[in-house]
């Protein structure tokens, strides 16, 4: 019998496509798939917090306020500057797609998949570009 073109013997078809495929790639979804739900999750909670701190502090969220400095987010952390968590929620969720890209071309290494690990770090590279290229003329605007 043949279910869209493939009989069930056929290495190709269907029965090929179950979890025992792949198991490796599988578990490399599922890591990628939690990395990402927690770091949304982790970031959209703290910036939440943050909101919800600056509200009870009696200060407008929507009012202007200083630019981020990663240095300066440990400092208004411990100083229980609600600023502080708002930036930290930001940091988590812009972190959040490189890691899944660091995860990814981890999980790339490990298999041998020569040309996505090039991909991943292509991709890595133009992201270190950008952060640089923010950071120096965030330094010489401010």
């Amino acid at each position: 019998m043949t279910t869209g073109g493939f009989t069930a013997a056929d290495p190709g078809g269907p029965a090929a496509a179950g979890p025992a495929a792949d198991p490796t790639g599988d578990r490399l979804d599922l890591a990628i798939a939690r990395l990402l739900s927690i770091g949304t999750c982790t970031g959209i909670a703290l910036l939440a917090i943050g909101f919800l701190f600056m509200v009870l502090a009696g200060r407008s969220p929507l009012e202007p306020h200083a630019f981020l400095h990663a240095s300066r987010t440990p400092g208004e952390l411990l100083a229980g500057d609600p600023e502080g968590v708002l930036w930290l929620g930001l940091l988590v969720l812009i972190a959040t797609p490189s890691a899944r890209v660091v995860a990814s071309l981890i999980g790339y290494l490990r298999t041998g998949e020569r040309g996505m690990v090039a991909v991943s770090v292509a991709i890595l590279v133009v992201v270190l570009a950008g952060v640089i290229v923010g950071v120096a003329l965030g330094e010489t605007a401010g």
